[in-house]
Formats: structure tokens, C-alpha cells, sequence
């Protein structure tokens, strides 16, 4: 084959987070495939500071920082009737450069990491085109705006249905579509169904985990966090994403005070970039601590007796559920959050769905300790055996078309 256009709404670089942590173990492995160039964005100045990481794994890159303010992104988006989320990341100086790179390099293959970015797909390329979807979009959209009302669940509602149009676009012109688990490919290929029958490929790739780097035998436990009471449990993830902000929210104001009536010295350690202010006024009281961006989440890991995730919108699969899991950690979680990890119910991790039956599975694992153990090692055993990026990314060159072999696990 020729060259690869990767083409992702944010540097795969460092990989910190869920998004970036996929697309990272993504790029690297089209770059051991063929000369990979990559279109992306730079949010802020820590991402510019991986700029040479960047430059050392692609042939050429174009690296924007995204500045278009929500409410300038808003008013393109009524004015050209399209999705905010594409409105945001529309740029002409990306646009210029995918132009310029199809012109002048042998591109056989983009792959589009996030829906977004399939906007930068010229008209008339003649190669390949995988599209990473990684979730429906849309339907996390649907679902705030059930919770929403006003003018914020209209705009919700707008958002939904156009995402839903463009993911049913982007389904029907790439040759392939990825999404990150089998329930996922599911529910987009349920909502082609209807769309005048015509033939799609939507398959399933899920995420993996560095089982070494998550490693707790190699890992200090973070003292500030020791010092606090036991049990202490962590949720982690990006602190000004709405879903987080909820989860983290619940945890605080509806599981921790029952947790708590039990084990009196109980604390909850949120941990994750950018906390809301909702978050930061509930920090510092009643167990609860909010520490913001850390430069590495394993030393926070490594001084929790749990970790706690109570999604109730998810899509996909957790990463800090894999985290968790990996640094030997029993989880505490909800059905959301446990959707796609294929791992056992009551030996791996705890799945409960309501505030009562998530405090009462806390309660029980702070009481039990031997259990506690036997959960955490059999969760690591499981990661370990289960979910490596290796078994994740071993079906790319079948769907970049290197190789004739089976799709099956299309929804």
C-alpha cells in the first residue's frame, strides 16, 4: 500500500486520557503499517508541549491550536445548519493541509479518528476510508437532553439528531466503521437500518490496556492520599465533561453520605483535569477531595482501597474502569459504566444500579477485606489475560484492506 492520513480531533499525545489513550495505540500502530500523516488539534499549551512526539512518529503532521469559542462555533452551526461538534472543529488551515497531502503524497487510506473529523474527507478521494466513530455520539446527546429542559435540552435534542444524520453519512461513504464495542456497533447499525436498506460495514474494535504500565508492584502509592481516611475510594476522568461531572456529583451528594454512615471515616478522592465548580465548593468536606490534574494517575490508583464509577450516561468502554482493574483495585460500578468490558460480575468487578445497592456494595468491601483482595488480583488476572492493545489493534490491517480476512464481528 502507499501512505496513511490519520485526521483526529486532538493530539494522540500523552496519552492521558480515554479518547487520546485510543488514538495513541492507534496511530502507533498504522505508523508500523505505512508512512502515516496526521491532521490534529492542540487544546491547550500542555498539549503543544508533545508537539516533538508528534513530529518523531509521522512523516508530516499539521498540528492547529483550536481556539473557536463555543459561541462563534454555536452561530456557524445555526447558520450552516450543521452539528456544533463539527461547527467546533472546522478549521481552514486543516482543511488546506489534508488538501495538500492528498495532492502531493501516495495516500491510499484516512482513517478518521472521531466523527467529527470526517468533514476534512475530500469529495472524490478514491482510496479507503475507515472512520473510528469510537461511540454514538448522538445518542450521548439524546440522552442529555432527557435530563435537560429548556433551551439547553433543545439545543441537545438538535445535536442528537444531527450527529445521527451525519454518523448514518459517515456509515454509508467509508468503507469501514469502527466503534468500540460490539453493543456500540450494534446500536449505530440499528439506526441504519431504516435508512433505505443500503449495505454498511460497521464492526467492533475494542480498547486495550498496557497491563506493564498499570502495574501496581511498580508503582509508590501517593502519600497525600494515604494520609486521608479509609476506605478511600477514587473516581478519575475529565472533570469538566458533563458525563464525569454527574457521576462525580452522585458520588459526593447521594452514595458517599450512606458510605459514610457506615464507615465514618470513608473518603472520596476525585481526581481528573479541569473540575467543575460544582465540584471544587464540594471539596474539602465530608470526606471529599478534588485534586484536579495529576501527572500521573497510577500513584493515585495505587492509594485507593476502590475506585467508584456510578455513570449513568456512558458510551463505550471506561478506561478508568481498565485502570482500576489493571492497578488491582476492586470496582464499585454502574451497569453503564461496565457496559462492553466483558469481565465477571461479582468476581471481577461489582455492577449495582441504584445510590442504596452502590453504598451497600462499598460497605460490604470495606468489611470484607479478603475479598476486596481476591477482586482486585482477579480483575488484574482478567486484564492481563483479556485486554491488551496488541488483541485490540490486530484486525487494522483487515480493515485498512492489507489484508483479505473476515470482518465477522460486524454488529
Amino acid at each position: 500500500m502507499g501512505e496513511i492520513l490519520f485526521i483526529a480531533h486532538r493530539i494522540p499525545f500523552p496519552p492521558d486520557r480515554g479518547d487520546k489513550i485510543r488514538s495513541h495505540h492507534v496511530l502507533r500502530a498504522l505508523a508500523r503499517l505505512a508512512p502515516v500523516h496526521v491532521a490534529t488539534f492542540a487544546d491547550d499549551e500542555q498539549d503543544h508541549r508533545f508537539e516533538a512526539d508528534l513530529a518523531a512518529l509521522a512523516e508530516s503532521y499539521c498540528l492547529v491550536h483550536r481556539s473557536k469559542a463555543l459561541p462563534v462555533a454555536g452561530m456557524e452551526a445555526l447558520a450552516t445548519g450543521k452539528p456544533l461538534s463539527l461547527a467546533a472543529f472546522h478549521d481552514r488551515r486543516l482543511e488546506r493541509y489534508v488538501r495538500d497531502v492528498i495532492a502531493r503524497r501516495p495516500i491510499d487510506v484516512i482513517y478518521i479518528f472521531s466523527g467529527q473529523m470526517a468533514q476534512y474527507v475530500p469529495t472524490g478521494f478514491r482510496g479507503r476510508v475507515v472512520a473510528d466513530l469510537v461511540d454514538v455520539d448522538s445518542a450521548k446527546f439524546e440522552a442529555y437532553a432527557q435530563k435537560s429542559s429548556g433551551l439547553r435540552a433543545w439545543m441537545e435534542r438538535r445535536e442528537g439528531r444531527l450527529l445521527c444524520a451525519e454518523e448514518a453519512r459517515i456509515a454509508r461513504t467509508c468503507n469501514v466503521t469502527l466503534l468500540i464495542s460490539k453493543a456500540e456497533a450494534g446500536l449505530l447499525q440499528s439506526r441504519l437500518e431504516d435508512r433505505n436498506g443500503a449495505s454498511v460495514r460497521v464492526c467492533s474494535m475494542g480498547n486495550g490496556m498496557d497491563s506493564d504500565h498499570f502495574d501496581p508492584a511498580y508503582v509508590k502509592s501517593e502519600p497525600r492520599m494515604l494520609a486521608k481516611g479509609s476506605p478511600r475510594l477514587i473516581f478519575t476522568g475529565q472533570m469538566d465533561y458533563a458525563p464525569n461531572i454527574e457521576a462525580a456529583l452522585r458520588a459526593v451528594d447521594r452514595i458517599m453520605p450512606r458510605v459514610r454512615a457506615a464507615c465514618p471515616n470513608a473518603s472520596l478522592h476525585i481526581v481528573g483535569r479541569n473540575p467543575s465548580a460544582a465540584l471544587k465548593a464540594r471539596g474539602g468536606r465530608d470526606g471529599v477531595e478534588v485534586w484536579g490534574r495529576v501527572e500521573d494517575i497510577r500513584p493515585w490508583l495505587a492509594a485507593a482501597d476502590m475506585a467508584l464509577v456510578p455513570l449513568e450516561i456512558a458510551r463505550g468502554v471506561q478506561n478508568k474502569v481498565l485502570e482500576a482493574m489493571a492497578m488491582k483495585l476492586p470496582v464499585v460500578l454502574s451497569p453503564e459504566a461496565a457496559t462492553g468490558i466483558d469481565a465477571c460480575d461479582g468476581r471481577d468487578f461489582l455492577v449495582a444500579a441504584t445510590d442504596a445497592q452502590l453504598a451497600d456494595a462499598i460497605v460490604a468491601l470495606a468489611s470484607d477485606p479478603a475479598r476486596a483482595s481476591d477482586m482486585g488480583t482477579a480483575a488484574r488476572e482478567w486484564i492481563v489475560a483479556s485486554a491488551s492493545w496488541e488483541a485490540a489493534v490486530a484486525q487494522l490491517p483487515a480493515y485498512l484492506g492489507l489484508e483479505k480476512g473476515s470482518v465477522s464481528d460486524a454488529a
